[in-house]
């Protein structure tokens, strides 16, 4: 089943859905299986795992520091192969791999896709890679059956905008405001007219992310589109309040969705 096809699956019962986020090797692999089993118990729908890279200039503070954190505790590709491997097993909801190009690139195309997907993964978000230059890593996608997420900005035109949709699959990841991830975005008419020229430009399920921090945001986004995104704010209540308070923190954005 394609990402678009669960995602319609899903909100039959559900207007939104739910996307969390951890960086595979931060604070520890064990810590990040304790992660994927307290959203498991909250229903989050999709996830992504990040793979670790020294510059990932999308990310603030919070992931920058734990993506460094997690290249000093040695994480490499097999690390995050067998958390996905074994999180796909377990655990009912989508996996995503997130990081960026140069990862990717060294590894190559052919096998990222394949270990991508023989490890469970349903696609990817490489938050640095152009959509029309990445015309061969999507063929290759295409033949391991992985959806490629493409990512829409605020500061893209209408006609930008349909270029980006062009060759993606699964749903389009709407970035919420200029800048990194981390810092709030503030839900307002400019916010909604910038979804409004998303949905114009496609008919892919739209999730949106950066700075969606609280139940209230996730709220707000019911009825404008169809996935909220949550990163940073997960893993600041993970470093402040622990496992119990990351369990309470899932399962008030799940409720928020319903």
């Amino acid at each position: 089943m394609s990402l678009s096809d669960y995602i319609a699956s899903k909100k039959k019962s559900r207007g939104l859905l739910l996307m969390t986020h951890t960086v595979v090797g931060y604070p520890s692999l064990d810590a990040n299986w304790q992660m994927l089993e307290g959203m498991q118990a909250a229903g989050v729908d999709l996830v992504e795992l990040q793979m670790p890279f020294s510059e990932p200039i999308a990310d603030g503070p919070a992931f920058n520091r734990a993506n460094q954190a997690a290249l000093a505790n040695g994480v490499h590709w097999d690390d995050y192969f067998a958390l996905m491997t074994r999180a796909a097993k377990a655990f009912s909801f989508r996996l995503l791999f997130m990081g960026y190009y140069n990862n990717v690139f060294r590894l190559g195309h052919e096998t990222f896709c394949r270990r991508l997907a023989e490890a469970g993964g349903h696609g990817f978000i490489i938050a640095d890679l152009p959509p029309d230059q990445c015309a061969e890593l999507n063929e290759c996608a295409r033949k391991y059956k992985l959806d490629p997420i493409h990512m829409m900005t605020p500061l893209n035109e209408p006609k930008r905008l349909k270029e980006i949709a062009r060759d993606a699959a699964g749903f389009i990841y709407c970035v919420a405001r200029k800048g990194v991830t981390g810092r709030a975005t503030a839900m307002d008419a400019g916010l909604k007219d910038y979804i409004a020229r998303c949905r114009a430009a496609t008919k892919l399920p739209l999730g949106m992310g950066f700075g969606i921090r609280t139940p209230d945001d996730v709220r707000q986004l019911k009825g404008l589109v169809d996935l909220a995104i949550v990163g940073t704010a997960c893993l600041d209540v993970w470093e402040r309040d622990g496992r119990d308070g990351y369990l309470k923190f899932l399962q008030s954005l799940m409720d928020a969705t319903r």
